[in-house]
């Protein structure tokens, strides 16, 4: 593979996620009544956009493309921007709110996801979670690691060993009411088989999460690209409709067991 070094494109990652969130900090409103305005929305009703998400990617374009006219960018709200084809091309994904229903709200996790591929594949990605103080970091081959602004960043090992029975699975929903009543039923049958469910809201955080030990597996229908690029790098795989990540074992585990639920289904 040929392109730049990877820990280069990284640091314009963290550059222009760190800029997004704190536009994106500063542009909440405060207290416990505050809200920003909803401006759109996009799959259903539930399934919201502010003026914060497409602000924060204008921002981050902006400041990609400052420093690397010539490459490609791939964003949530605004599609895709072409740039130069041909070996070492570098493309960026990027989702500058996830978890807006959780901004909207005033819940604390959402995130700013951006990665960075060269010819295709994904060689370094951020998460910048804003009101946690947390930046975790990946780059192919050099390990995840987190950043608390507390010291050196630590590096991040998920959990191994972990019976099925014991696990403590993280998961999310769709938008659209049948998608979600499969989920359910799903969510319910899955639930007596694991230590517990967590729903956090964002997918990237999730990843993340799964990184730093504090969840034993994800799995959600649904989830676009831009969601789990950079969170992805951390340790995820994917199926055509369903991002499932874990340790191989309890992978391969929780993978069955969505496949006997016919978890990719769309009606009950």
């Amino acid at each position: 593979m040929t392109g730049p070094d990877p820990g280069e494109l990284l640091g314009l990652a963290v550059d222009a996620a760190a800029a997004a969130a704190a536009m994106l900090a500063a542009g909440r409103p405060a207290g416990p009544a505050g809200r920003p305005e909803v401006a759109d929305t996009k799959s259903s009703p539930t399934d919201v956009v502010t003026e914060m998400d497409r602000a924060a990617e204008v921002l981050i374009r902006r400041r990609l493309l400052a420093a690397r006219p010539q490459d490609a960018i791939l964003g949530e709200e605004g599609g895709e921007e072409a740039g130069r084809y041909g070996p070492g091309r570098v493309r960026w994904v990027v989702d500058p709110l996830d978890g807006t229903v959780n901004y909207l709200y005033g819940l604390p996790d959402w995130s700013v996801s951006i990665a960075a591929e060269v010819d295709g594949t994904v060689v370094a990605g951020v998460v910048t979670v804003p009101s946690q103080g947390e930046v975790f970091l990946a780059t192919l081959g050099g390990g995840a690691w987190l950043d608390a602004g507390g010291g050196e960043p630590v590096r991040l090992h998920c959990n191994t060993g972990v019976p099925l029975e014991q696990a403590l699975v993280s998961t999310g929903f769709g938008y659209e009411v049948p998608r979600r009543v499969v989920q359910g039923e799903v969510v319910g049958a899955v639930l007596p088989r694991v230590r517990d469910i967590r729903r956090g809201g964002s997918c990237a955080v999730d990843l993340c999460s799964l990184a730093a030990g504090r969840v034993d597996a994800y799995y959600e229908r649904g989830v676009n690209y831009w969601d789990w690029a950079a969170g992805g790098l951390a340790r995820a795989e994917a199926s055509p409709s369903m991002t499932i990540a874990a340790e191989p074992v309890l992978f391969g585990r929780l993978r069955d067991l969505l496949a006997s639920l016919d978890a990719e289904r769309d009606a009950p």
